[in-house]
């Protein structure tokens, strides 16, 4: 009887130390991702409701060292004069001299969460012939809307990334100088009239529309919630009902979902920018059987003159010039390279195998989409 309870104690104790492994080995694996390609929902989609509002306002910035408008344009001068009278100050528009004055134009973007007192960060641009904001201060300024209503004032010392300095034969400059940025510039004074927690649906806008990708969202979606919460409306879009449990907070909800990690499953794309040459490839590209040869024919031809004269004291002979014509031919043996079915590094591999340089490799990958070898979508910017 001794040996039996003993022996129930000893499984009891193994039993449990099992269940104490598996206590630390499950979490880890909740929490690895699926993939290395897996990214956050958050980082790949938004969320209706969360969006900005461009704000707008004209303004002046004083405090210029010379490099205000100069050409005394009128909606500068006409501002100055209206700011100064708001302020009891009569004055003649005509005895204005804006040089250390330069008419902006300030914006803004405002979040739809942002209430009153809430600070944002403003851009202030030159609209007149100012050659630089360095040292100016903005002046107070209504923000405006789109439908016409005030919803901030920006005001504040400027910070402009650069310098302009110079004379009258040379000028040194770097980065603009005529736009600056006036960091907690404006204060918020109207919020958006907008109640996030009273919606009762949610869209989520995928950044890339592809329906593989969708699916993945809305299944993993339907996971973290517990039910058929979540269902695609399109490629791009997928609508979510709000459960009962999380009507008027949704902040819980969000904070569970938008950390949800998908696995992309982007197009077979190559984009080619001519301009500088550069070729991205994506992860998806391949190739059918295909043989690809690429040279290139030089041909150079050099004009050069050779002069026969007379010996000195001659009586007889005459100068002539014999022009000269070298002619080389240069042609470039590249052998005929095979691929078939080849992934994205294989293709790397074997165009850099043959000498590509970006130059060539665009006109290869055009030359393969021509010829229906290259499955994916070419696209030049």
């Amino acid at each position: 009887m001794t040996a039996t309870v003993n022996n129930t104690r000893t499984s009891l104790r193994r039993l449990a130390g099992l269940f104490a492994a598996l206590a630390l080995i499950l979490p880890l694996q909740l929490a690895a991702p699926d993939g290395a390609s897996a990214a956050r929902l958050k980082d790949i989609a938004s969320f209706s409701g969360l969006r900005t509002n461009g704000l707008v306002g004209y303004g002046l910035v004083v405090g210029l060292s010379g490099t205000g408008d100069k050409t005394n344009p009128v909606y500068t001068t006409q501002a100055m004069e209206n700011m100064l009278e708001n302020m009891g100050v009569r004055v003649d528009k005509s005895e204005l001299k804006p040089k250390n004055v330069a008419a902006v134009m300030v914006t803004a973007k405002m979040p739809v969460t942002s209430r009153p007192g809430s600070r944002l960060d403003v851009t202030v641009s030159s609209i007149g012939d100012a050659t630089s904001l360095l040292g100016g201060v903005l002046l107070l300024t209504p923000m405006k809307g789109v439908d016409g209503s005030v919803y901030a004032l920006a005001q504040g010392s400027l910070t402009v990334g650069g310098f302009s300095e110079g004379g009258q034969a040379a000028t040194v400059s770097k980065n603009v100088v005529t736009v600056g940025i006036v960091p907690n510039g404006a204060s918020v004074e109207r919020a958006v009239p907008f109640q996030y927690n009273q919606q009762d649906r949610l869209l989520v806008n995928m950044d890339m529309a592809d329906f593989g990708t969708a699916m993945q969202v809305v299944n993993r979606l339907n996971s973290v919630i517990g039910g058929s919460y979540a269902k695609a409306l399109d490629a791009s879009t997928i609508e979510i009902d709000v459960p009962d449990r999380f009507m008027g907070n949704l902040v819980p909800l969000m904070a569970s979902l938008e950390n949800v990690e998908i696995d992309p499953d982007a197009p077979a794309k190559v984009v080619v920018d001519e301009k500088t040459g550069t070729v991205v490839v994506g992860q998806n590209v391949r190739l059918s059987k295909v043989a690809v040869a690429h040279g290139n024919l030089q041909v150079v031809v050099a004009e050069t003159a050779d002069v026969s004269q007379p010996a000195p004291f001659a009586q007889v002979g005459e100068t002539v010039a014999t022009p000269q014509t070298d002619i080389n031919v240069l042609e470039e043996n590249r052998r005929l390279m095979l691929m078939e079915g080849a992934t994205l590094q294989e293709l790397v591999d074997g165009l850099n195998s043959i000498g590509a340089t970006p130059r060539d490799l665009i006109s290869i990958l055009r030359t393969l989409k021509a010829a229906g070898a290259l499955h994916a979508e070419l696209e030049v910017i």
